[in-house]
């Protein structure tokens, strides 16, 4: 896996330049692009991501996504929170579609793999019956 401070990939243009991409570009696209798709709640990411992000204010666009790049070609790993409901095949292969479709238009780069993780379902605070509640005297 590539780290913060790699360049992760280099094209050569016809003008004879050189486009870079840091790792934490291809991971934003990753994540916006998945934050899209009905049924996700959001990203899930490791322990020291969590910490991370309460310590720092502004929101982590990376959490949750690992980028690998080589020459080329991008890998994408990501863990997300579906909502309950949902079809869970359905939302995961939604999100692969999306992230290879952001990442291959908006960087030129070809997408070999996006592999999802489902880390937990989420539940909407009004969508679970009160089973414990006692019923109501006649």
């Amino acid at each position: 896996m590539a780290t913060e401070n790699e360049i992760s990939s280099e094209i050569i243009d016809v003008q004879g330049g050189r486009i870079t991409f840091a790792p934490d570009v291809i991971a934003t696209i990753a994540n916006l692009a998945a934050a899209e798709i009905d049924g996700v709640d959001g990203m899930s990411g490791n322990v020291a991501e969590n910490i991370s992000g309460m310590l720092n204010s502004k929101k982590n666009l990376t959490k949750g996504v690992r980028v690998e790049v080589s020459e080329d070609v991008v890998s994408v790993e990501l863990a997300v929170i579906v909502k309950y409901g949902y079809k869970i095949h359905e939302v995961c292969h939604n999100i692969q579609r999306s992230i290879k479709n952001a990442i291959e238009t908006m960087t030129g780069l070809r997408v070999l793999q996006v592999n999802v993780s489902v880390q937990s379902i989420s539940f909407e605070k009004g969508s679970q019956k009160k089973a414990e509640s006692p019923a109501e005297p006649q």
